[in-house]
């Protein structure tokens, strides 16, 4: 499994939204994800496109408008995303759950090439699966915190400051993970793979 661009900016685009919601900004523009990510607007327009047709971004049109995240974070699985954009997760068809497809070996039932590569497959599905985005968007705000780095999306545009949106300085309500490093080490402590 190889995430493409496509998949990796569409993963990124969720994350931002997700900091966003956290720091208190309701809605972003694509403009503030594309600037802030350093990606093409007019390919992240298409990627968030997809995304919404699914139910995983809502947008609001107006003045005021921009876009959020569809459903809780904390539903959105890493591994629902790249199946969305990049398709299954197998490494060969032969082990695919969703996209199964006969082998070209006589004996599939005693293939070791298969049985290897089922268990890469269930190793990939299980970390993949097990994260969501408001797993990595914790684990991000808490890298940028211990580095004494502002986090991202906390002013709101000039022109446009939401009802109950906080003022500078004023506490993210975001908690604090442990100092260790990865994503599965704040999440799971000693959690070895």
């Amino acid at each position: 499994m190889k995430l493409s661009k496509r998949g990796e900016y569409a993963l990124r685009a969720l994350i931002d939204l997700g900091i966003a919601q956290e720091v208190g900004r309701p809605l972003l523009r694509l403009p503030e994800i594309a600037e802030k990510e350093q990606l093409p607007q007019k390919f992240l327009e298409q990627i968030v496109q997809s995304l919404r047709e699914v139910g995983l971004v809502e947008s609001a049109r107006g003045r005021f408008g921009g876009y959020r995240l569809g459903m809780p974070a904390s539903r959105i699985s890493i591994g629902q995303v790249v199946r969305l954009i990049d398709g299954p997760l197998a490494p060969i068809g032969c082990v695919s759950q969703v996209a199964y497809e006969t082998c070209s070996c006589p004996d599939e039932n005693h293939c070791g090439l298969r049985m290897l590569m089922l268990d890469v497959r269930n190793a990939i599905t299980g970390i993949l699966d097990r994260y969501t985005i408001a797993d990595v968007v914790l684990v991000t705000v808490r890298k940028m915190q211990r580095s004494g780095l502002p986090l991202p999306f906390t002013e709101p545009p000039l022109r446009f400051r939401p009802n109950g949106a906080r003022a500078a300085g004023e506490a993210s309500p975001i908690r604090r993970l442990q100092s260790e490093e990865g994503l599965i080490t704040n999440l799971l402590g000693d959690y070895s793979i």
